[in-house]
């Protein structure tokens, strides 16, 4: 007969009764991976913290390094600044100047003969100058005097023009005068007076505190009327 073994199979001891199964054990497994996971992760977390600030502390020592060179620097970049500031003032007032003894030596050059200048007024500053020489925009000359004639009025001012630097002509009055200049003696009884204006208007101006510089129409219309001045007196 064959032996028959009723103990019930989950009630067996030995080798050969069945193992435990259930979900018990993986949940258990889950837990402790996910335990372990969560070690690893603030574990890096507080790495990379400390890292960071490591690095700001290295940062805030090259900071305070870079301030004191910075201070130390700070003298010769104001000195350099001053520097830059003076070559600047000398390069504008040497480019502000004006050649005056070569056009004086010009003028003596192109006088004709027969013209006699009674007043000359020089002008190199914005602001400065007589009223009729307050629209140009570079320096200019103001020339009074009188000659034989409109025409060698005509005459004189196109030698003004050869003059170097000069941009236009403008005649402020040309008349004949019969009674003279009053008995002054300059020789200008009975002659053809004048009053002219020569501008140099590509040469640079020097300002003068409080002027306002002319606006660029009026020195145009100043330079129409001029050369339509000239036009009819030389007609």
């Amino acid at each position: 007969m064959r032996a028959v073994n009723l103990i019930p199979p989950d009630l067996r001891r030995g080798d050969h009764a069945p193992l435990r199964t259930g979900p018990l054990a993986y949940i258990v497994v889950g837990a402790l991976a996910l335990a372990l996971l969560g070690v690893t992760l603030l574990v890096l977390a507080g790495n990379e913290v400390s890292e960071k600030k490591d690095e700001v502390k290295t940062l805030q020592r090259e900071d305070k390094l870079a301030q004191a060179r910075a201070e130390r620097l700070a003298p010769y970049a104001e000195f350099q600044a001053m520097s830059e500031q003076r070559v600047q003032t000398v390069t504008s007032l040497a480019d502000s100047r004006f050649d005056w003894p070569r056009v004086m030596r010009e003028l003596a050059l192109v006088l004709p003969s027969g013209v006699i200048l009674t007043n000359l007024d020089a002008s190199a500053a914005l602001g400065e100058g007589t009223e009729a020489a307050k629209g140009v925009k570079g320096p200019s000359l103001e020339l009074e005097g009188c000659t034989g004639s409109q025409d060698a009025v005509a005459g004189f001012i196109t030698a003004l023009k050869d003059i170097d630097g000069v941009t236009r002509v403008g005649l402020e009055s040309s008349a004949d005068e019969e009674g003279g200049s009053s008995g002054s003696g300059d020789g200008c009884q009975g002659k053809t007076q004048f009053h002219l204006i020569v501008a140099f208007d590509a040469a640079p101006l020097i300002p003068v505190e409080g002027a306002e510089a002319p606006e660029a129409e009026e020195a145009e219309s100043s330079s129409a009327e001029g050369e339509s001045e000239e036009t009819e007196e030389g007609g």
